[in-house]
Parts: C-alpha cells; structure tokens; sequence
C-alpha cells in the first residue's frame, strides 16, 4: 500500500499531469488534497492500472477527497511555451484553485521550473513569478513549500490520486474529440505516437488539436503544415 503523506500533521496536495508525451490533445493537471485516514489498497499510479480500475477509482476519490482540481493546456498554447511549461503551468492553475489551500505539495518527478511566471486562465493575470523547484521545498509558490519525488505516483496516496484523475478526465476528452476526427483513432491512442496515429497523420494531415511543434512524424517524411 503507498504512503499516504509524505508530511505529517499538515494539509498536503498531491499534483501529476497526463499527456506530456502526446502528439494530440492537451496536457492535463489534477491536484488532490486527502484527508486523514484515507485508504486504498488498489490506487497506484495510473499507469500500472487498467482503464476500468482507473474508472472505478475517480469516484471514489472524488467523493472522499478534501477538495481537487483539474488543468487542461491545450495544444496551441504547448505549441506557444512548449511542453515543459505548458505542463508545470497546469500543475500550478490546479493548485491555485484549491479550496482550501494547501500547507504542503507533493509532486510527482524531478521537475525545474525556469521563472515562468503563474497564470490564471481564468482571469489572465500574473499571480506570482515561480521559482526553480528545489528539493528543500524553498518557496514554490505563496510560500507553500514543496517538494518533488521521483516516482511520487507509485509511493504517495495523493499523487498517484492526481495520476488517476489526470488520466481519466485526459482520455475523456480525447474519447470526445475522437467523434470529430475518427480517422486518428484517438479513442485508442489518446493522442499518443504510435504507427497507427502517425500514418493517420501521413494520410489525412494535421487537425486543430495536433501539437504543430512536436515531430509528427519521421524526418524522412515531409508533411505540409
């Protein structure tokens, strides 16, 4: 069973991302505060779950989370700052909107954050200007100290909880854009790149919901976009 705090006796959030390495679709953030005593002997990073346990899971934790939060950035803003920023942007829009704030954060990796100012979609304003992620947890931002933990979604409840959530509302929404572009197969994919995605992209071009800044296919093909 993973740990369920990584700091004792303080309102802490677990935060991960899904989509970073698609080449469809928005990156997306979840960020999760749960309470004292919670458990759960089947959570663990999405990754190691299948589709139907990851299903089975997000109710569960939304229904006895203390509060959560999801981010998506979508792909022409990743196209805009990059992959990088575009997925520490939505860790940060899905902290800052929890209610309540949390005392401490964990997040999933060994992330660095290079002075990108934080952003709220909502409102367009520059709230703070981030620092670099330390390991002493040295002034993320508000002052809420932090730290990063490498497969944190494998050792920590919260994390691997924001995994699951990112995961599932991510491959919702590419089962809903998948209506529009059947021919790409993302309700299968889910915007990754495998064969069957990129001669998709070879055969019909590129949609409004491709990544024009990735490598969308080999170099020894040219594609028009």
């Amino acid at each position: 069973m993973l740990l369920p705090f990584f700091v004792i006796n303080n309102l802490e959030c677990g935060t991960d991302e899904a989509g970073r390495g698609c080449l469809a679709g928005p990156v997306t953030a979840a960020a999760v505060i749960l309470p004292r005593g919670f458990k759960n002997e089947i959570l663990t990073d999405s990754k190691l779950l299948n589709e139907k346990t990851r299903i089975e899971l997000r109710p569960l934790i939304e229904e006895q989370a203390i509060t959560f939060s999801l981010t998506y950035i979508d792909s022409s803003e990743i196209d805009s700052i990059n992959i990088l920023n575009a997925s520490i942007k939505a860790i940060q829009e899905s902290i800052l909107n929890l209610k309540p704030e949390p005392k401490y954060i964990i997040v999933d990796g060994n992330t660095s954050i290079n002075h990108i100012p934080l952003i709220c979609s909502a409102s367009g304003i520059i709230l703070n200007t981030a620092k670099k992620f330390t390991t002493d947890g040295d002034n993320f931002f508000n002052g809420i100290p932090f730290s990063c933990i490498v497969k944190g979604d494998s050792k920590y409840l919260s994390i691997a909880a924001a995994s699951i959530l990112a995961k599932t509302y991510r491959d919702d929404y590419m089962n809903t854009i998948h209506e529009e572009f059947p021919m790409y197969n993302w309700k299968k994919n889910k915007g990754y790149p495998t064969n069957e995605h990129r001669e998709a992209i070879k055969k019909y071009g590129v949609t409004k919901y491709h990544r024009k800044s990735f490598k969308l296919l080999p170099e020894q093909l040219k594609l028009e976009i």
